[in-house]
C-alpha cells in the first residue's frame, strides 16, 4: 500500500503543479504553430483542461497550424504528432506503411479488451486475420446478407419497436435501439448466431450490451490519464475503474465464449460458412482465446460503428426538414422506377445502390461525426512527413479523422456546414479520396466492411425515414460525444417517434 500511496501523491502533485503553472505562471511557453508547451510538463495543463472535449480542442489547434499537423508531449515519454493533413495520412497508411504499425504502446492499452484481434495486431498476425476475413466481404456475401437478414431484421424487429414507441408516445433511446439492431446483425453475419437482442421485451442480451459499453468506455479512458501509464497502478491494485473494467470484460468474454461453443457444436450439422467458422476450421490451430478476440473485434466493428453513424445522422435530420424532403423525394423516385408498379416495402440491393442522395447524406454525417475519431500508429524509424514534420523513432503518429472533416484546407470555407450536395456531381455520388476522408481508414488497412456498412445504413435509414418522423427530446441542443473507442452520443439519442400520415408510410 505504501507504493500505491506514493503514486497517488505523485499524481496529485503533478495535477496541482499543472494547474498552478496554467493559471499563475508567467513562464509558460506558447507554440504558435501547435499546442501550448509548458516547461517540464509539455501540454499536460491544456490536456487536463480539455480532455473531456479532446476532439474539439485538438481540432482547433490543428486548424491553426499551417500544415494542420502539431507536435504534442506529455510527461511519461508520451510524445508524437497529431495530423489532419491528407498527404501525411497517405504517407503513413500507404507510402511508408511498414514504418507505422499499431505498436506495442497502443496494443498494450487495449489488449485486455480486444486481445490480439484484427484491430489490435500487427505483422503476420494481422495479415492472417485480414485474409481470412476478406472471404466474407465479397459481393455475393454482401448481397445475400442484406437481402436475407438485414431486411428481415428491419421488418420484424426494428420497425415494430419504433411503431410501438409511436403508439405509446414514449421517449426512447434511438441510439440504444440501433446498437441492439446492429448487434443482432453482426452476430448473424459473422457468427451465424441470432442473439435476439432487439426482441419484444428488449432485455435479451442487455447484460452483455451494458458490459460491452462499459468496457469500451473505460478502456478508452486509459489514453486520457494525466500520467500515461498510471492505469497500470490501479489495475495492479484492482481498484476504481480498473476493477469495473475487469468485471465488464469477464462478462464480455463469457458471452463470446458461448458464441464460440455454440458454433463449434453446430459446425457438423450447420454447413454455412460464416466468418467465425472460417477461423475455427483453420486446421484447429487457433486457440479459444484467439477466437474470442476475433468475436469481440467484429462485434465492436459491426455494432458500434454503424449504429453511431446512424444516430448522428438521424439527430441531424431531426432539425433539417429540407434534407428529409430530399431523401423522401429520392425514395419515391426509386420506387417509381420499379417494373409492374410494385408496391413492396423492401428495397432491392440495386435500388439501395441507386440512392445517391442518401449515400451523400450519410457520408456528410460521417465527415463531421466519424465513428472512429482518431487512429494512432507508432513510428519504427525516424521519418519526415510530406509536410516537413519530423517524426522520431518511438513517437506516436495519429491521424485525426474528426479534425479532418472540419479542415478548411480540405473542405473549403463551409467545412463546418452539413451539405450532402458536396458529395454529388450531376446527381450522382462522387467518392472522395480515402486519404482525405479516412472514415473507413485507407491503404492496406482499408475497412473490409465498407460496402456492407453503407448498404446496411441505407437500408435502415430509408425504411425509418419513409415511415417515421423523428423528434429529438431536447430540440436545439447540440448533442455531445462520449470519449470512447467509437464516437457515440453522450446520454444516448432520446427521441419521440411519430408515424408519417402519408402514402409513403406503408414501409
Amino acid at each position: 500500500m505504501e507504493l500505491f500511496s506514493l503514486h497517488f501523491l505523485l499524481f496529485f502533485f503533478l495535477v496541482f503543479l499543472s494547474l498552478y503553472l496554467y493559471f499563475f505562471s508567467a513562464s509558460k511557453t506558447h507554440n504558435n504553430n501547435g499546442f501550448k508547451i509548458y516547461p517540464g510538463l509539455g501540454a499536460l495543463p491544456e490536456f487536463l483542461r480539455n480532455r473531456h472535449r479532446f476532439h474539439d480542442w485538438t481540432t482547433a489547434v490543428l486548424a491553426g497550424c499551417p500544415t494542420n499537423s502539431a507536435y504534442i508531449r506529455r510527461p511519461g515519454n508520451a510524445q508524437g504528432i497529431l495530423t489532419a493533413n491528407p498527404q501525411n495520412v497517405e504517407h503513413m497508411l500507404k507510402s511508408n506503411f511498414e514504418n507505422y504499425p499499431k505498436g506495442p504502446r497502443f496494443i498494450s492499452i487495449l489488449e485486455d479488451f480486444l486481445g490480439r484481434g484484427i484491430f489490435n495486431s500487427d505483422g503476420e498476425l494481422w495479415k492472417v486475420q485480414r485474409k481470412t476475413a476478406s472471404y466474407e466481404f465479397n459481393t455475393k456475401s454482401l448481397r445475400n446478407f442484406v437481402m436475407e437478414n438485414v431486411g428481415l431484421e428491419i421488418q420484424n424487429r426494428l420497425l415494430p419497436v419504433l411503431s410501438k414507441a409511436s403508439q405509446t408516445k414514449r421517449v426512447v433511446d434511438l441510439q440504444n435501439i440501433l446498437e441492439r439492431f446492429a448487434f443482432d446483425n453482426v452476430c448473424k453475419l459473422a457468427f451465424n448466431v441470432d442473439p435476439g437482442c432487439l426482441g419484444e421485451d428488449g432485455t435479451k442480451g442487455a447484460k452483455f450490451m451494458e458490459a460491452f459499453e462499459d468496457a469500451s468506455n473505460i478502456i478508452s479512458q486509459r489514453f486520457l490519464y494525466a500520467v500515461p501509464k498510471f492505469w497500470k497502478v490501479t489495475k495492479f491494485f484492482d481498484i476504481g475503474s480498473e476493477r469495473r473494467l475487469r468485471e465488464s470484460i469477464r462478462i464480455v468474454h463469457e458471452y463470446a465464449d458461448e458464441i464460440i461453443r455454440s458454433r463449434m457444436q453446430a459446425k457438423d450439422t450447420d454447413p454455412d460458412q460464416d466468418l467465425l467458422s472460417r477461423f475455427i476450421g483453420n486446421e484447429g490451430n487457433n486457440s479459444p482465446e484467439f477466437l474470442r478476440d476475433i468475436v469481440i473485434s467484429f462485434i465492436l466493428a459491426g455494432r458500434d460503428t454503424t449504429s453511431a453513424a446512424l444516430s448522428w445522422f438521424l439527430w441531424i435530420l431531426s432539425s433539417r426538414p429540407d434534407i428529409q424532403k430530399n431523401i423522401l423525394d429520392e425514395l419515391r423516385l426509386v420506387r417509381a422506377k420499379r417494373l409492374n408498379n410494385s408496391d413492396k416495402v423492401e428495397y432491392s440491393f440495386e435500388e439501395l445502390r441507386d440512392m445517391h442522395y442518401l449515400h451523400a447524406a450519410l457520408s456528410e454525417t460521417m465527415r463531421l461525426y466519424p465513428p472512429v475519431a482518431v487512429d494512432t500508429k507508432e513510428c519504427l524509424n525516424d521519418d519526415v512527413l510530406p509536410d516537413g514534420t519530423v517524426v522520431k523513432k518511438g513517437w506516436f503518429l495519429a491521424y485525426h479523422t474528426y479534425a479532418m472533416g472540419r479542415m478548411e484546407s480540405i473542405w473549403g470555407k463551409d467545412c463546418n456546414e452539413y451539405k450532402p450536395e458536396r458529395w454529388l456531381e450531376n446527381g450522382v455520388y462522387k467518392p472522395e479520396s480515402p486519404f482525405r476522408f479516412p472514415v473507413f481508414h485507407a491503404g492496406l488497412r482499408m475497412c473490409l466492411g465498407k460496402d456492407l456498412a453503407y448498404i446496411q445504413m441505407k437500408s435502415v435509414a430509408a425504411r425509418i425515414i419513409q415511415r417515421f418522423d423523428i423528434e429529438v427530446e431536447e430540440k436545439g441542443k447540440r448533442a455531445e460525444y462520449l470519449m470512447s473507442l467509437t464516437l457515440r452520443m453522450k446520454g444516448g439519442l432520446r427521441v419521440k417517434v411519430k408515424e408519417r400520415d402519408n402514402a409513403d408510410a406503408s414501409g
